[in-house]
């Protein structure tokens, strides 16, 4: 209910599933060593054991027999929580959902916590909250210092195949905002799941649906609502698919209390409002602030050069760090303070900033988004939850042209806005990494909250340039030098991966990565950087490498693979089950690669690979491999120019991936001079 909103400069799932996993190995040795047979399972759960199981497949680890949330408000405001679920295990995978995880804070508290297994023989078993695990939810490498988040986690015991396992939470909560969201679809089919509102006399609530049909409630008492729904198919995880919000069954309910006063959202325009009464007065320049935007901007006489010069100090300087404890993790802190202590998360450095634009004549606005494209955008209600990121939409001068301005759009209201990420020192004023690309943010003004959509950015802005110079020898040992420039996304990946490497020969392990895709066998000879601090300019890499038995001998024929270096297919689509939701691109990329391999003495081109053009309006890829004299020379280019590929395209571009696959494959045929 009080999901807090903290950003991260780059993705942190799997640091957070790796702490999970070390608490629940704590868990399932506390379940293991004080669970007790006895403690019937109540009647609800009972009332499970002969029911029809929902819709399923023979992989299906478990099924959510029954799922209850009910939510009583209280006149004061505070809310009361029970969530039940009962779920039938089929799988040993599904051992997992023996693993209970209630999430809260310093403004909510567990009022109470059992689980129940009712196995396919003998008796219950039953495990009580005094038998949970609690931690935090701390990440200190991921910049979070500090918070009140915490999680209780209960594991369920004999969560075996045939059992029955369930469990009850109730919970207080003090929230915020008055929202609420129920998701009722898993990743497991659901056979009922039902949700129940409370209200005092005199409260509203207006309730919307995404990615299913909008159920009507059912009244079961005096301000008191129902819903239900029934067999709900899984959303079963693919690659590079939407984010999970914006693609599974849920609806959100805004609770409306009479009179003035904090309130759900009903529109964007509410939350906007909400957000900027939350950052009131927290962009005001203190005299430390206004000193050192002088000192940055002194001596540049153009609006661009001062906006470069305060965000290259905000970017660097402003370590980032996240203090959330109640409210902070929604409420930015005050610029003086972030300023004063040189460090602060996303909405810090973004309301730092916009102070030091400020003393600069400069005007801005914060945009509340979040880190995966497609959690909001138009259509959504409006919800708190939308969002975990704050960049901002700086309002560009009149006169300002530059080609480096390639983050701008033009606003019917505010002219240009050029948006910037404070939180990302790797991607300089003037772009957006690709996940902010072509995404939905909330632009908050004093007029309140808009839905804006970030540009997305020419495919010539992202992608890899790559040239290579070859020798084969007649043993088929290719030899040469690569030269690589990478921009956008490309480069800001290998900078991050670059930024604490301090020996010669972990610099190479990236280019190494790359070339074990593509090489049985290889030898870097000797690598060189550029550009890996200058993020105004292309990142490059020169190194040279030697790869033995690159050219295979056939008889008298030497067959040798022009595209020495870089994948372009994918084997995502290669699966057995139809593809059920659109695929996502990182962002839009144009890449080249260019080689040339001179032929070992006393042979020449027999037979080259056809040339390759596809279109599929989605991706664009072109290969041609040429003779010329003693050289064979390799072109290609892979470009993607959308973002989203929906599912009915699937097809097509499994059948472009595995041309690609065809062309990375094929081989040129050498022969002896003079041999027929």
């Amino acid at each position: 209910m009080n999901n807090r909103s903290y950003c991260s400069r780059f993705p942190s799932w799997g640091r957070c599933a790796r702490q999970l996993a070390a608490v629940l190995g704590i868990a399932v040795w506390a379940a293991g060593t004080t669970a007790r047979a006895g403690g019937e399972a109540p009647g609800w759960m009972h009332a499970l054991t002969s029911v029809a199981l929902p819709t399923h497949d023979e992989k299906t680890e478990a099924v959510l027999l029954y799922s209850e949330n009910v939510l009583v408000v209280q006149p004061s405001g505070k809310l009361k929580e029970i969530e039940r679920r009962a779920y039938r295990i089929l799988r040993p995978e599904g051992k997992k959902y023996g693993a209970v995880r209630v999430y809260f804070d310093s403004e909510s508290k567990i009022g109470g916590m059992r689980g129940w297994c009712i196995p396919a023989q003998g008796k219950d078993y039953e495990v009580k909250e005094k038998e949970s695990v609690e931690t935090s939810l701390t990440d200190v490498e991921n910049g979070i210092l500090m918070s009140d988040n915490r999680v209780k986690i209960l594991m369920l015991p004999a969560a075996d195949p045939g059992n029955i396992i369930g469990y009850e939470i109730e919970r207080e909560d003090r929230p915020y905002v008055f929202e609420d969201e129920w998701m009722f679809q898993e990743t497991v089919p659901v056979r009922e799941a039902r949700y129940t509102l409370q209200l005092p006399a005199g409260w509203e609530y207006k309730a919307s649906w995404m990615s299913y049909p909008a159920v009507q409630p059912v009244s079961v008492g005096n301000n008191q609502w129902q819903w239900t729904v029934s067999d709900i198919k899984a959303v079963k995880p693919e690659g590079d698919m939407p984010p999970w919000s914006s693609v599974a069954g849920q609806m959100f309910i805004a609770l409306l209390p009479p009179g003035a006063g904090k309130k759900g959202f009903t529109s964007w325009q509410e939350m906007g409002q909400w957000e900027r009464e939350l950052a009131s007065g927290r962009a005001a320049a203190t005299p430390a602030i206004k000193e050192k935007a002088a000192a940055l901007t002194a001596g540049i006489a153009t609006p661009l050069g001062k906006m470069r010069a305060l965000a290259e100090f905000v970017q660097r300087e402003i370590r980032y760090v996240g203090i959330e404890l109640g409210i902070g993790g929604w409420q930015p802190h005050a610029a003086g303070d972030v300023f004063s202590k040189r460090y602060g998360d996303c909405k810090d450095k973004a309301v730092l900033m916009s102070a030091l634009l400020g003393e600069a004549g400069l005007e801005s606005y914060p945009v509340i988004i979040n880190t995966q494209r497609g959690v909001a955008r138009p259509g959504t209600p409006a919800h708190r939850g939308a969002f975990n990121h704050m960049v901002l939409a700086i309002k560009l001068p009149e006169g300002i042209e530059d080609r480096s301005l390639v983050a701008t759009v033009k606003h019917a209201r505010l002219g240009r806005l050029l948006f910037f990420d404070p939180t990302n020192e790797l991607i300089p004023l003037g772009r957006l990494g690709g996940h902010l690309q072509g995404n939905y943010g909330l632009l908050v003004t004093a007029e309140g909250g808009e839905l804006v959509e970030l540009p997305t950015l020419a495919t010539g802005e992202d992608g890899i340039e790559r040239t290579g110079k070859f020798s084969l020898d007649a043993q088929g040992t290719l030899s040469g030098d690569v030269h690589e420039i990478r921009r956008g996304d490309e480069a800001s990946a290998h900078r991050y991966a670059l930024r604490s490497v301090s020996s010669d020969s972990d610099r190479i392990k990236p280019i190494e990565s790359m070339l074990a895709y593509s090489l049985a066998t290889f030898r870097i000879t000797k690598a060189t950087v550029a550009n890996a601090e200058l993020r105004d300019l292309p990142f490059v890499y020169d190194y040279s490498l030697v790869s033995q038995g690159y050219g295979k001998a056939a008889g008298n024929l030497l067959l040798v693979r022009p595209r020495v270096l870089g994948n372009k297919a994918s084997a995502l689509l290669e699966t057995k089950e139809p593809r059920r939701y659109a695929i996502e691109f990182d962002g839009p990329t144009l890449q080249t690669d260019t080689f040339e391999i001179t032929l070992p003495a006393g042979y020449e081109v027999d037979e080259l690979p056809p040339a390759v053009k596809l279109d599929n309006g989605y991706a664009r890829y072109e290969s041609k491999t040429e003779a010329a004299g003693k050289t064979l020379r390799y072109t290609r280019t892979f470009e993607v120019k959308e973002l989203s590929v929906p599912v009915e395209k699937a097809a097509d571009l499994k059948l472009f991936y595995r041309k690609i696959a065809s062309d990375e494959r094929n081989v040129a045929v050498l022969r002896p001079a003079g041999a027929y």
